[in-house]
């Protein structure tokens, strides 16, 4: 993946502009061909997005730094349950996928 990183110092108007719900706000903020990647989301979710563009779905995100999300892994290896959640241009939103 070719990848440029952009500083905002505005997040929130970034994620507010990109129509990600204030409820599934997060750390990270990505945009991959149209379709806004919030928070800690497996990659694999990010492809089956990518390849399936489900009708009116502006993007998917996992809110919160989940225990054991990608990036947040714990030297244990205990992982928290986490919902990657979908969400359209109003704000609607649906489970995209339970992780494991």
């Amino acid at each position: 993946y070719e990848v440029s990183l952009r500083d905002d110092q505005d997040m929130p108007a970034v994620k507010k502009r990109l129509g990600v719900p204030e409820q599934l706000a997060s750390c990270h903020t990505a945009v991959v061909d149209d379709m806004v990647i919030e928070g800690h989301v497996p990659l694999e979710q990010v492809k089956r997005l990518l390849r399936e563009k489900p009708a009116g779905v502006r993007g998917i995100a996992v809110p919160g730094m989940p225990a054991g999300s990608p990036g947040m892994e714990v030297p244990d290896g205990t992982k928290e349950p986490y919902q990657v959640i979908a969400f359209d241009q109003a704000g609607r939103t649906s489970v995209f996928a339970t992780s494991a």
